[in-house]
C-alpha cells in the first residue's frame, strides 16, 4: 500500500493585471470629474432642428446695487430711463440678452419690475447668481 500524501496543486489568481486596470479606471474618473463643472444648473434645453447652439448677438448687463441705484453697462440710469434705454438696445440688436445683477437684499418686486421691462422689449433675461460656498 502506498500511504504517501499526494501533492495537491495550488490555485492562484493573478491580480496584477486587474490592479493596473482599476488604477487606470480610477484615474480616468478622477480626471473626468475634474473637467465636469459641478456648478452648472441642469436644465432641459429647447431643441433645434439644425442642432446648433444659438449664441446671443448682443448682451448687456443691468445692475441694481444695495441703494436701489440702476446701472446699464456700468452707466447710472434712473428708473424712468431704464425702459427706453433697454428698448434702444433691442432696436440695435435682433437678439438681446440682458444679464441682471441684483444685490441680494433688494426686494423681489424690484427684480420683477426689470423682468417686466425685458419682456415688453422682447429681450431674453438671465438672472446672475453666485455659487454657494
Amino acid at each position: 500500500m502506498n500511504f504517501r500524501k499526494r501533492q495537491k496543486g495550488t490555485v492562484e489568481v493573478n491580480t496584477s493585471a486587474l490592479n493596473d486596470i482599476m488604477f487606470f479606471l480610477l484615474l480616468f474618473f478622477l480626471l473626468a470629474s475634474a473637467v465636469a463643472n459641478p456648478e452648472v444648473v441642469k436644465l432641459l434645453l429647447p431643441r433645434s432642428q439644425s442642432g446648433e447652439q444659438l449664441v446671443a448677438k448682443k448682451t448687456i448687463t443691468v445692475s441694481i446695487d444695495e441703494n436701489k441705484n440702476y446701472f446699464i453697462e456700468k452707466q447710472p440710469v434712473s428708473v424712468e430711463e431704464l425702459q427706453s434705454k433697454i428698448e434702444s438696445y433691442t432696436k440695435e440688436a435682433q437678439e438681446l440678452t440682458i444679464i441682471l445683477y441684483v444685490y441680494r437684499d433688494i426686494p423681489t418686486e424690484t427684480t420683477i419690475q426689470i423682468i417686466d421691462i425685458a419682456n415688453k422689449a422682447k429681450a431674453k433675461l438671465v438672472l446672475a447668481v453666485e455659487p454657494k460656498k
